[in-house]
């Protein structure tokens, strides 16, 4: 896996992944940035949500289970002193579909957490990792 991250102006970069797709990364105003894109830092929470959520999804269909919509709404803690690495990250699922089954949705979230999501696993060495759920009928 490569990235290329390219200075554009001011502290605003292009970050481009191995696979070609371009994301606008900046800081924020108070340190120089012009609120051109993310932080580092939420893009950090942001992959971690979204590798779990492809587990979640993909353990779920692999269940036969009528998925239609998952929302990963995610609530991170830092570190006040440097490095200020995520102390805690709360994961929320929304996972609408019909007739969903209430263990097969803790157990695709679980399985995630505890066994497949590789940017979890990182984010625990640091954060205490926890989660809720709730399903909804589609």
């Amino acid at each position: 896996m490569k990235a290329r991250i390219k200075l554009v102006e001011g502290i605003t970069f292009i970050a481009e992944s191995g696979s070609g797709h371009g994301v606008v990364v900046d800081g924020a105003p108070d340190i120089g940035g012009k609120d051109l894109g993310a932080r580092p830092m939420e893009l950090v929470l942001m992959g971690t949500g979204a590798c779990s959520a492809i587990d979640v999804v993909l353990f779920l269909r692999k269940a036969r289970q009528a998925i239609t919509d998952c929302v990963v709404e995610l609530e991170g803690e830092r570190a006040a002193e440097n490095p200020k690495v995520f102390t805690r990250i709360h994961f929320h699922y929304v996972v609408t579909g019909a007739s969903l089954a209430r263990p097969q949705v803790e157990r695709a979230i679980t399985l995630s957490k505890d066994k497949y999501c590789s940017a979890t696993a990182m984010m625990a060495k640091t954060a205490e990792i926890t989660f809720d759920y709730e399903i909804r009928e589609a």
